[in-house]
């Protein structure tokens, strides 16, 4: 039977496992120091940059924060490192709100602009509609309400009812350079239309939205 040297035995099971702390020590103060290095790097982003990569850098930020929690959970003393992590993980959650708020305003503004064949503006002003195209603007608006209407949202008819509004005060202000009888004529009926189409609309998103919620 092999005699063991229990001390050198024992010592050697210390050296190991201290080789093994000092491992996970040193994994975790790169994780870390990766995750801060990439909060860092993406607050630099021009933020327009920044939303139509948002998916990306969401996909990232997952993946670096979940590495570095990993490697925190093997070690005994963590409260500096975790603190680090913490520190910058409040710092990417402020970046985040900019991108959402940014993100929300272009998709806005896209989807106003989809309705026209000229930008909106986030005023809404319609400073470019005139006497003379005003008859066109209701008559494209009301065509592309109609023409996708079976795929708008509950909050799409709402956006889409303060557009007809602001829509609706331009006009008001462009009847004081005389539109004429022709094309006011044709504005109301472009009106009852707009109106009954959004009336239903509205109610069938609405239920469609109210059902799915159920399920």
């Amino acid at each position: 039977m092999k005699n063991w040297n229990l001390p050198l035995v024992l010592g050697a099971i210390a050296v190991t496992l201290a080789s093994c702390k000092n491992e996970e020590q040193k994994m975790a103060d790169e994780k870390v120091e990766q995750f801060k290095v990439f909060v860092d790097s993406i607050s630099d982003i021009a933020m327009d940059n920044a939303t139509v990569n948002w998916v990306n850098i969401q996909n990232e930020y997952e993946h670096s924060k979940n590495e570095a929690k990993q490697t925190l959970a093997k070690l005994d003393n963590k409260v500096n490192l975790d603190s680090i992590l913490k520190k910058a993980d409040s710092k990417y959650e402020i970046f985040k709100a900019k991108v959402i708020a940014k993100r929300d305003i272009m998709l806005r503004e896209n989807f106003r602009n989809s309705l026209f064949t000229e930008k909106v503006g986030e005023d809404m002003k319609f400073e470019w509609v005139n006497k003379s195209n005003i008859a066109a603007v209701y008559e494209h608006f009301v065509a592309t309400v109609d023409q996708n209407k079976s795929v708008y949202s509950r909050e799409d008819w709402d956006e889409i009812k303060l557009i007809y509004e602001a829509l609706d005060s331009r006009k008001n202000a462009v009847e004081k350079e005389g539109i004429t009888t022709k094309d006011n004529i044709k504005i109301a009926g472009l009106k009852i239309k707009f109106t009954t189409i959004y009336q239903i609309n509205r109610a069938t998103a609405k239920y469609r939205e109210n059902a799915e919620a159920k399920q």
